[in-house]
Formats: C-alpha cells, structure tokens, sequence
C-alpha cells in the first residue's frame, strides 16, 4: 500500500486454456431460447425484483438507458475494462446480464458471451434486442449452464467445454443479490470457471452510492467470499477506468482469479 492506496499488479492475466475450443459462435444460433432446470427448493427472491417486479418496470429501466445513450453517455467503460483484462476470443459469463447491455458489447468485441439473469422480464428485452447471443432466464445462486440443462441441440456455447475463462458482474449485481446469498451465488459462479478463470466485478460500497433496495456489502464480505470460493485478488481500482483505489472509495472495480 502506497499513499493509502492499493498497489496490484495490472498486467494481463494469463488464465487456463489461452486458446479456446473451436465451438460455434454465439452469434450464430440465432433464435435459440434456453431455460436453466429450475430446482424444487427455488432460491429467495433477488432486491432486484423489489425494484422490477413486471414488464413495464423493466421496459422503464431499459428506456433510461436508452435515453442515455441518445444524449452521448459513455455506456461500455466495462466492456472496454474486460477486453483489457481479458482479450478476445473469450468465454465470458455476464452475471445478471438485465436488458444484455454488456453481453451484446461483448459478442461485437469477439467473445462467446452468454448472459444470465433472474429477471424474466430483461431476459426477454435482451434476447428480442439481441437475438445473436445466448440469454437465460436463472438465478446466480442456482445457476446449472450444464449442456443437458440448456440446448437440447446441444449447440450452446459451453456444451462439452471446460467453462468460462470470467464471469463479470457490473451495475451493482452484487448489493441486488438477496441477503445472505452471496457465498452461494459465488460458488455457483466458480463452478462455471476454467482454472484460473476470473471474476470481474463493480459495485457500489455506500448507501449514497447504491440504489435504495441494494444491499451495502462491505468489501471486506466480498473478498472474504471469494477467498471462501477459491479466488484471489488480483487487481482493484476505483473506478472502471482504473481509478486508484483505497480504503475510502465509494466504488471498487475488482478482479479475482479461481486458484
């Protein structure tokens, strides 16, 4: 630690399998609409979907967005970070993907992109938006992206690989997870990793930095969970253009490597 901040090697990392397996690309299974299994004992209830609890709210949170982009907001600063961490051709998890933002970014950049959500209604938004990449509709906490459990064609990305080379986690997916969940929704996360497989994560870490329903998750529980799934920390900053980081940042940006 140098002047309070976090000093972490930047570098590119070099994670398992360099060259991925020569699969069909995501782009082209057009069309193709996936369902994880859904468990008997179905996990609680994300703060998310006390914010979105049907259509209209999730064409509204899409429509800001939108809104956004039309008065030339920068919307891809996390696309930009992946692709410097991790550059294409990549396997990449979009962790509660919503409306598929980043994932789409991501199949335009090269990578085989599948984006994950429990919000049925983004989910929906996100796969009519962007037919060119895989979507589906499970919790991170129960998540199985198993080939049986998936494309019955057996032409789903990740079908007879060995995972994803990240999972990223942005727009405070973290804080919205429902309370206590969070070792879980990791270890499901990490399940779905090539060794050496990374997650990359932004959220919020104050209330006046977080929406009303997210929870505040101390940076300290995040790593603690992480360690607890087998990852270590490799670089933090506090922002997604690599801002430096300390210990009174309102934001973190961090990225952990599966050991």
């Amino acid at each position: 630690m140098v002047n309070g901040e976090v000093c972490i090697e930047t570098k590119r990392i070099v994670i398992g399998s360099a060259t991925p397996v020569n699969l069909p690309r995501a782009r082209s299974r057009i069309g193709i609409v996936t369902e994880t299994h859904v468990p008997e004992n179905s996990p609680p209830p994300t703060r998310w979907s006390e914010v979105s609890r049907d259509a209209a709210a999730a064409a509204a949170y899409r429509s800001r967005f939108a809104a956004l982009e039309a008065q030339g907001a920068d919307l891809h600063g996390e696309a930009r970070f992946v692709a410097s961490v991790v550059p294409p051709p990549a396997r990449i998890l979009d962790g509660g993907c919503g409306f598929g933002r980043l994932t789409r970014m991501l199949t335009q950049l090269g990578y085989d992109a599948v984006g994950v959500d429990a919000d049925k209604h983004l989910i929906d938004i996100a796969r009519r938006e962007d037919p060119a990449t895989e979507y589906v509709h499970a919790d991170l906490t129960a998540m199985d992206l198993s080939q049986e459990n998936l494309s019955p064609w057996g032409t789903s990305t990740w079908a007879g690989t060995r995972g994803f080379h990240a999972a990223v986690l942005i727009g405070n997916v973290v804080p919205y997870l429902a309370v206590g969940t969070l070792d879980a929704a990791v270890r499901r996360i990490a399940a779905h990793l090539v060794p050496g497989g990374l997650v990359i994560a932004g959220f919020g870490l104050t209330r006046a930095d977080l929406p009303e329903k997210a929870n505040i998750v101390p940076i300290s529980e995040y790593d603690r969970a992480l360690r607890g799934a087998g990852f270590s920390l490799q670089q933090r900053y506090a922002t997604w253009d690599r801002g430096p980081w300390n210990i009174g940042s309102s934001y973190a940006v961090s990225v952990h490597r599966r050991t």
